[in-house]
């Protein structure tokens, strides 16, 4: 078992960087950003940072999101089955382009306002 990974958190707090680790200890990556349906306010998964690229990691398979890692249901060995490839590499270059970010980042203000009208 891995050492004491802490207290469990709200996905709403989970910092980028924090380890991700299978069922059985080995470690994935780290998490590189955290998906939420925010009409529903629930957790929909995150975005792992791996040897092998930027890889989803689905809500139903994340077991226990703690202060100092994330623990997924499926042990490193079933990893490969469980672990979504984002997309292509120029559609991750064309998404973290300053000009996309600052497209998404306007729409979703706009999107707030609307929500909250």
């Amino acid at each position: 078992m891995p050492d004491d990974d802490g207290h469990a958190i709200s996905y709403k707090v989970l910092r980028r960087g924090t380890p991700v680790r299978t069922s059985d200890g080995e470690q994935l990556g780290t998490v590189r950003r955290v998906h939420e349906a925010t009409r529903e306010n629930i957790f929909d998964g995150i975005d792992v940072d791996t040897a092998d690229g930027v890889r989803f990691i689905d809500a139903p398979e994340v077991a226990r999101i703690a202060e100092r890692a994330v623990t997924t249901t499926f042990t490193a060995a079933e990893a490969a089955d469980h672990l979504q490839d984002r997309g292509s590499a120029f559609g991750r270059r064309v998404q973290m382009s300053r000009t996309s970010r600052r497209a998404k980042r306007w729409g979703q203000g706009l999107r707030d306002r609307w929500d909250q009208r």
